[in-house]
């Protein structure tokens, strides 16, 4: 494998693991934070007649993680876009390791 090549595989897997703590951040705060640490602020206000600490621990968390799946797959295919790995890139009868 020749230097170029290297080098553009270990910005790829630095971006796609910034991508992922990214997405674990946000998981976090919305499933740990929102959802445990800050409930009773979050009770003070209502959504669709439920306390907003409860809405969240209980549904709020399911949304923003569906929202982050897409999210994630977004960003994927511009990352693999941007490096030349998309799927169209890369041929079938290539045995090129990455």
């Amino acid at each position: 494998m020749n230097k170029d090549r290297e080098s553009r595989n270990q910005a790829y897997w630095k971006s796609n693991l910034r991508l992922v703590g990214f997405c674990l951040v946000i998981w976090f705060i919305v499933s740990f934070g929102f959802g445990i640490l800050l409930v009773d602020t979050l009770n003070q206000f209502s959504l669709f007649g439920f306390k907003l600490g409860f809405w969240f621990a209980q549904q709020g968390s399911i949304f923003v993680f569906l929202g982050l799946i897409f999210f994630y797959a977004k960003k994927m295919n511009q990352l693999d876009r941007k490096y030349g790995v998309h799927e169209d890139a890369i041929p079938e009868d290539d045995e090129t390791e990455f």
